[in-house]
């Protein structure tokens, strides 16, 4: 069964223009923040980055599922790719203009490309999840998630790293140009997809603001939807210190741009070894306690980092949360995909990307300012502990959580 999904031919052209598009938005973000904190050395400046990008990927998101919805999830996804390469461009232009720019545009460039990263990953996830339905049967579909999954770990072991080490070496010119470059190539392979993509029409007698709506309502009367999103959203949205890596490889782990790409991609190491083991031993019985388990040990991951003084030592217990995060990532996917009715796949994987978005982007910004009021290692074990607890209350209040078997839903 680990094949059946690989072997569709259309499959795997998805994959593999996803994974290009992921490598370069993780170059991205690694150079980005990067370039912020050269400018400003303030952790405040890092989590206003997931700020802006959190801006339109939440408030289009709903939209964003109906559309998919309602019109060719192709053509969307198409489209998602264009504004990334409009995003990398600007980027581009910036490290070209180099000192001719004053700090203050280059700051407002920046942020005008994390918008337009943002507002693309918007309609990226309800036009994936709505793709990937119309090309491997229902039976195929967990394992599927897992090799989306998978493929995106391996961008983000390999984005992170190329990136630091192309800006290290090239500056910007050479670490956006090489995204440009994978970019373009991402759009060429979604050109070479062909199939035609199931249309949902209108139901009658249904207003517009209540079918936006009804992804969101279907989720909220989901007990098993709404605890997994919700457990995710909350562990991330505390728990992440992604957005405060600069800080650590500049100040107290003291590696450059070279170790933060190395910071950025260990948790996808420990992610992309794990989602190799699930895709061929998926997970079923207990997966809600094993869910439960893995975001808990996540946590004490993220406290255990925020104390580290050893750069080799981080390194292992960031890789070891990636590990814990990829069973939540692939069991939430699997939820998800195996939760949706055809017909509402957009709109619910809307309602997925503003949990995931409020978590990741949202959770940056709260990172830079408990960083900037108790200080960047309080702020990390302050998150991991609130973790710990999201986990407590979250088991305590969703027995059908606790007793998910993926192999009966």
């Amino acid at each position: 069964m680990p094949r059946s999904a690989f072997s569709f031919p259309s499959f795997r052209k998805l994959v593999a223009a996803r994974f290009l598009f992921s490598i370069s938005v993780q170059m991205q973000a690694v150079v980005m923040g990067w370039m912020v904190f050269e400018i400003k050395r303030d952790p405040l400046y890092l989590g206003l980055i997931g700020l802006v990008e959190a801006v339109p990927a939440i408030g289009l998101a709903l939209y964003a599922g109906y559309l998919v919805d309602r019109s060719n999830p192709l053509r969307v996804y198409r489209n998602v790719q264009r504004v990334s390469f409009t995003s990398a461009l600007l980027l581009f232009w910036v490290s070209w203009q180099g000192d001719a720019l004053s700090e203050a545009t280059k700051l407002l460039c920046i942020y005008g490309a994390a918008f337009l990263t943002g507002l693309a990953r918007g309609f990226a996830a309800p036009s994936m999840y709505s793709l990937m339905p119309q090309l491997v049967p229902r039976e195929a579909l967990a394992v599927s998630s897992a090799w989306l999954t998978s493929a995106f770990q391996v961008a983000a072991i390999s984005g992170p790293a190329i990136g630091g080490l192309l800006f290290a070496w090239g500056g910007g010119r050479l670490a956006f140009g090489t995204e440009l470059v994978l970019l373009a190539s991402s759009q060429t392979i979604l050109f070479m997809l062909h199939f035609k993509p199931k249309v949902n029409e209108p139901r009658e007698g249904v207003s517009f603001r209540e079918d936006l709506l009804s992804g969101l309502k279907y989720v909220w009367r989901h007990e098993l939807l709404l605890s997994a999103l919700a457990l995710d959203m909350f562990a991330v949205l505390f728990g992440g210190a992604t957005a405060l890596l600069p800080v650590f490889a500049s100040e107290i782990l003291s590696v450059g741009p070279q170790g933060l790409g190395w910071l950025r991609a260990a948790p996808a190491v420990g992610a992309l070894v794990t989602g190799v083991m699930l895709i061929r031993r998926p997970v079923g019985r207990h997966a809600g306690r094993i869910l439960l388990a893995c975001v808990a040990g996540y946590g004490l991951c993220i406290i255990g980092f925020g104390l580290s003084t050893s750069f080799w030592f981080s390194l292992v217990l960031l890789g070891l949360s990636g590990a814990l995060d990829s069973v939540s990532m692939i069991v939430r996917g699997a939820i998800v995909t195996l939760s949706s009715p055809d017909h509402m796949r957009g709109r619910i994987a809307s309602v997925n990307s503003i949990f995931i978005g409020s978590s990741n982007e949202l959770g940056a910004f709260e990172s830079g300012v408990a960083a900037r009021l108790l200080g960047t290692v309080p702020a990390v074990v302050f998150g991991g502990a609130m973790t710990l607890f999201v986990v407590a209350i979250t088991g305590r209040r969703a027995p059908k959580l606790r007793a998910l078997d993926l192999g009966k839903l």
